[in-house]
């Protein structure tokens, strides 16, 4: 979409926003109508409505314009956030208020209807109650602290999520065999270095044997991940550090002077997945040796259902045993939907990632929802299909939205065992 087309999108969302205000600034009058203070109500009035309204404007100046040449900074998705917290929190507040309205609006009616003759008529809408105004503000209070814990907090929660797979064909000196996932790194997020740090530490205390990556480097540009380089390149493992692109790793979703340009800083990030010590695998198929025994190790540039469809399964399986162990890195999980689980091959497990389980979700024990789930199939964790694995990693970082709310950044490992029969 053009720039023009998104900041008209952004008009309508801020002219959505300022009604919005209009009505809260309302249930605040009521809320503080009782105060003996002149100044405190004046001051909480009048406070919300010029810090609402100054987030709506920064909103607009500060992420509707902002320059696609370099394309979303942090301080871009720090304005987008806040305006975000603003916006669900006004939402649930107008939500407890409305019925409220709606509750004294029927009461009215129906008051005026059973009145008897001679009676005084009353007003269909009764005075507002002080309590649903203190309901509501209660509610509201509720995703305003989540939204502020997700930027501060969970954004760099960092958590290890653990799988052991059995399979019948795994070689006996593979059993055992660990593999350590990253996926979705967005280096040009990042704003906390020493949070980053500490997710770093984390996954390299993993001591797996193999390290893979599993796409999207960068927002967009191969410069982002240039501060994260000696940090990123300490995760080492003694059976390599591989790692494929993302759709994000293209830089499809800026402007670029021109194609040389853009094909520039493609060749550009080819360089920092080297220097990160990473084997960049493109549509291609490496042998991982152990005991004398090998499994493949499968690599495909981005493949997804509604976004960029580079990469070729068939390429990328040339030269590989029919009865080879084989895992394959794909980043978009409807790559495995549409095609992986369906091929000739036997691919016994995929790794992917793309989906961040939308940054905001619910995940316990028994239940798991995310936002994400209405436009993916499989979004977050292990499937199994008639023995054919996908693992979909949550991601490292984050896009957009400057936080992580109940969907925490994730570190995977996965224990390979061989079967016993």
């Amino acid at each position: 979409m053009h720039a023009s087309g998104f900041f008209k999108i952004f008009l309508i969302i801020a002219g959505l926003s300022l009604l919005m205000d209009w009505y809260v600034f309302a249930g605040l009058r009521t809320f503080t109508a009782d105060w003996h203070s002149v100044r405190m109500r004046q001051l909480v009035n009048w406070g919300y409505l010029v810090i609402s309204v100054g987030v709506t404007a920064m909103f607009i100046f500060g992420f509707g314009s902002f320059t696609t040449a370099r394309g979303m900074t942090p301080f871009h998705e720090w304005v987008l956030s806040i305006f975000l917290t603003f916006f669900f929190t006004k939402i649930f507040f107008i939500i407890v208020l409305f019925l409220g309205d709606a509750g004294r609006f029927l009461y009215g009616i129906v008051n005026n209807i059973i009145k008897p003759k001679g009676k005084t008529i009353q007003p269909f809408f009764p005075e507002r109650r002080k309590f649903i105004s203190e309901a509501a503000i209660l509610v509201a209070a509720v995703p305003f602290a989540g939204f502020f814990y997700a930027m501060l907090k969970g954004k760099y929660d960092y958590k290890v999520h653990r799988q052991t797979l059995y399979f019948d064909d795994l070689p006996e000196a593979f059993d055992g065999f660990t593999i350590t996932q990253l996926s979705d790194i967005h280096s040009g997020s990042f704003d906390n270095t020493a949070a980053v740090q500490r997710g770093i530490n984390l996954a390299k205390a993993q001591k797996s044997d193999l390290f893979v990556f599993t796409g999207d480097l960068v927002n967009n540009a191969a410069w982002e991940i240039e501060p994260y380089i000696e940090r990123f390149r300490e995760l080492k493992a003694p059976y390599g550090q591989f790692s494929i692109f993302g759709n994000h790793d293209y830089g499809d979703y800026i402007h670029w002077d021109s194609e040389q340009q853009k094909a520039a800083n493609l060749d550009k990030l080819k360089q920092h997945h080297k220097a990160l010590g990473y084997r960049l695998l493109l549509d291609e198929n490496v042998e991982i040796e152990k005991g004398g025994q090998k499994i493949s190790l499968i690599g495909v540039q981005n493949w997804g259902k509604g976004f960029i469809q580079l990469g070729d399964l068939d390429k990328a399986l040339r030269g590989v045993d029919k009865n080879a162990f084989k895992i394959l890195l794909s980043h978009d999980p409807t790559h495995w939907e549409e095609k992986v689980r369906y091929n000739p091959a036997n691919i016994h497990l995929t790794l992917a990632g793309h989906t961040h389980g939308a940054q905001f979700g619910v995940e316990t024990p028994h239940f798991r929802w995310s936002p994400v789930k209405y436009r993916y199939l499989d979004w977050a964790g292990l499937v199994n299909e008639k023995n054919r694995y996908l693992y979909v990693n949550r991601g490292f970082g984050f896009l957009a939205f400057s936080g992580r709310l109940g969907i925490w950044p994730e570190i995977t490992v996965i224990t390979l065992r061989k079967k016993v029969s």
